[in-house]
């Protein structure tokens, strides 16, 4: 996980407007990064779109992973959202329960293995509570960063 974001890629203080705002961000700070080619942005923002007009990503225990598998990238690109407010977000989570945590996987079309594997490995991260609270209690990227930390050192 930590190979999978930089401390910049972990956005604390999160607050998007909804779960489109949500994912509209996030695709932005992947291209203000320079990870997402400017040039392809509305493309992959309108497939990230897609796949979550198609079926929520919304999963449980405040956790959602928008993503696609997009042609216009060479490798997987990620980015997380740690949303501020308590009351989190509507993801229409299979839990019905609000989230915290907005994790965007952008990934190369060709590499169908990598993608199922990237969004299991972030499912299992994610899915250690411990791991979950740090991130949300975390007060900027550098910590939320470390707080990935645990459950690499548990493996």
């Amino acid at each position: 996980m930590r190979q999978l974001f930089t401390p910049d890629d972990l956005l604390v203080g999160f607050d998007p407007a909804d779960k489109w705002d949500a994912i509209r961000r996030l695709v932005e700070h992947l291209v203000t990064s320079g990870r997402v080619p400017r040039a392809q942005a509305s493309s992959v923002l309108e497939q990230v779109l897609a796949r979550e007009r198609s079926m929520s990503t919304g999963m449980e225990r405040g956790i959602a992973i928008p993503h696609a598998a997009v042609d216009q990238i060479e490798r997987v690109v990620a980015c997380m959202g740690i949303v501020a407010r308590p009351a989190g977000l509507n993801f229409e989570s299979i839990d019905s329960q609000p989230t915290r945590l907005v994790v965007l996987l952008v990934i190369p079309r060709s590499q169908k293995l990598l993608h199922i594997r990237t969004l299991a490995d972030v499912a299992r991260v994610l899915g250690v509570e411990e791991v979950r609270e740090r991130l949300i209690r975390a007060e900027g990227g550098q910590q939320a960063w470390e707080s990935l930390a645990i459950s690499e050192a548990r493996r």
